[in-house]
């Protein structure tokens, strides 16, 4: 199953991936972790992983 994953290094913190996808992203310590990768069936991940400005996600094999 392939899920998504950030790059902490390259994460700037815009909260992009946060207000497409927010039941997946949240913000902690100001960068973007994936808190529920289970629900990316809930909102459009590939969308978050496209839009991110740092290209800091991207997809993994959980």
């Amino acid at each position: 199953m392939k899920v998504p994953a950030i790059d902490a290094d390259l994460c700037e913190g815009c909260e992009t991936c946060v207000s497409l996808c927010p039941d997946v992203f949240e913000m902690q310590d100001d960068k973007a972790i994936v808190a529920n990768p289970e629900k990316c069936s809930d909102c459009d991940c590939q969308e978050a992983i496209d839009t991110c400005p740092s290209e800091a996600i991207s997809w993994e094999e959980e």
